[in-house]
């Protein structure tokens, strides 16, 4: 483009800008732009410097008919945290048709590798200044979070990626926000969404669902599932609405509905109170019959086929440990799924199984004798193995090895804390071992360098505290062994 015609491009836009009445405030010229991502050491182009985002308000058109095509309007509300000339937002594939900042149409948008949407406003934006951006697109959804289901319906669930499948974001656990869904779709289909529902209307052929989740959420977090729901619907003791949704051919089980409030009240019984405002579940099936893995999708977890007792109590436990209070950075993957997988042994516990002798005997005997178990660490384990199975099986082994260590009261005390101090925030691994250290009273960094960093067997007064020590082959116990669970959670 003519060097002339750019002038005129921004003095037409200034004018707009006047017209409306918007003051475009006065920035330093040191204002530079944001950066491409937000320093994630596995996923070094996720997420965008420059801006905390304070909510989404996401709206989309779709039809199934037609199940390779999305039309989005996203407006992101957001802070900026230094002077910004131009700022990033994540988005894959699509077609950009329009993109306003406060307003006014954005000087210049561009694309940048694989989902770099980069926006210059007209006047750089002020540090500590709120403003909003909206993003009009359409096109085929392409990202790694887009399912379509077997009737042309479609579901969002994924990790570490979905959200950039359907809408730009800030995409990166560490910034998390509210989040409101606006979706349209031809009449007899459903939309389900995180947290609650707001107004249902209609409008001649077409039909609109609302939701809106509140409490700050993680974008991969984040879901849409459209589908023609048989929608089941009750409480929690206090008031607290629960919603299920099944896909059509998938197992409605009344059974195992009726026993969600149990094990939600069971998990507040370990971690405190349950910290969203609704809860529920999102049943589907794939159109190859395998489906999206099964996620802590936030207050509304998502199944593929039905949702069991394994499954529901690792996906809920996510509620608090991933969801309240989410990751850093992807080198914490620990802070969710070791603590997932143990509320499945707590769980059992309450039943009655001894864990000493059930499951982690049975967890010592299948892995002692194979040294590829041990191999990876559990904080920090490498880029490409931030979802290692070791944060399930040596994750959960380590949870009951440490809760041996220091005790019931520090161990279950230490987990509420936790939750109560960075309740719908983020943290990381280095905090969890110093907050429990300083519960307990005691010097763990013998116990987290062999269990948490460290790649080989842990040393036998590691591998054996407390009740533990009974299971030590040189002290000739034999005891019952259990066969370790497992989950069919994807994540």
């Amino acid at each position: 483009m003519p060097a002339r015609w750019k002038h005129r491009r921004r003095i037409t836009t200034l004018s707009t800008a006047v017209a409306a009445g918007i003051v475009l405030t006065t920035v330093p010229a040191s204002a530079a732009p944001g950066g491409s991502g937000i320093g994630d050491p596995y996923f070094p182009d996720d997420g965008n410097s420059g801006y905390d985002v304070s909510r989404y308000d996401v709206h989309v058109k779709y039809d199934p008919a037609r199940p390779r095509y999305l039309e989005g309007d996203t407006t992101v509300q957001a802070v900026t945290t230094q002077d910004l000339d131009s700022f990033h937002l994540d988005l894959e594939g699509f077609q950009v048709s329009a993109v306003t900042v406060d307003g006014v149409p954005a000087r210049s948008v561009s694309r940048e590798g694989a989902h770099e949407l980069v926006v210059t406003p007209v006047r750089p934006l002020a540090k500590n200044t709120g403003f909003s951006v909206r993003v009009r697109y359409s096109g085929e959804p392409t990202g790694e979070g887009w399912h379509t289901l077997a009737d042309g319906g479609a579901n969002v669930s994924g990790e570490p990626h979905a959200a950039t499948a359907w809408y730009p974001a800030n995409d990166h656990p560490s910034d998390k926000a509210a989040f409101r869904l606006t979706a349209t779709v031809p009449t007899g289909w459903t939309v389900i969404g995180n947290g609650q529902p707001g107004a249902t209307t209609t409008d001649r052929d077409t039909t609109t669902f609302r939701w809106h989740e509140d409490r700050p959420m993680a974008t991969f977090l984040s879901t849409i599932a459209i589908d023609k729901f048989t929608v089941r619907t009750s409480k929690l003791s206090d008031g607290t609405p629960i919603i299920n949704a099944y896909s059509p051919g998938t197992r409605i089980d009344p059974e195992r509905e009726a026993q969600l409030p149990e094990v939600l009240n069971f998990l507040a019984s370990k971690f405190g109170p349950y910290p969203f405002s609704s809860a529920g579940a999102i049943v589907i099936a794939g159109d190859d019959g395998s489906g999206p893995p099964s996620l802590e999708t936030q207050s509304r977890p998502t199944y593929h086929g039905g949702f069991f007792d394994l499954s529901m109590v690792h996906e809920n436990a996510h509620q608090w440990f991933g969801d309240s209070v989410s990751l850093s950075d992807w080198r914490d993957g620990c802070l969710a799924e070791c603590f997932a997988q143990y509320a499945i042994e707590l769980w059992y516990e309450k039943q009655g199984d001894d864990l000493d002798n059930g499951f982690y005997r049975s967890m010592l005997e299948e892995s002692t004798a194979d040294p590829e178990f041990w191999t990876t660490k559990l904080y920090d384990p490498g880029q490409g193995r931030e979802l290692d199975s070791a944060l399930y099986f040596k994750g959960s082994m380590m949870l009951h090895a440490l809760r041996r260590t220091v005790g019931d009261a520090a161990f279950f005390g230490t987990l509420k804390r936790w939750q109560r101090e960075h309740r719908y925030g983020n943290a990381s691994w280095p905090q969890f071992e110093a907050l429990i250290e300083k519960v307990s009273g005691k010097d763990l960094t013998g116990f987290f360098s062999a269990w948490v960093h460290g790649t080989t067997v842990p040393e036998k007064k590691y591998l054996f505290p407390g009740s533990l020590g009974s299971l030590d082959p040189a002290a000739g116990h034999a005891g019952a062994t259990a066969t370790a669970r497992t989950t069919s959670s994807g994540s």
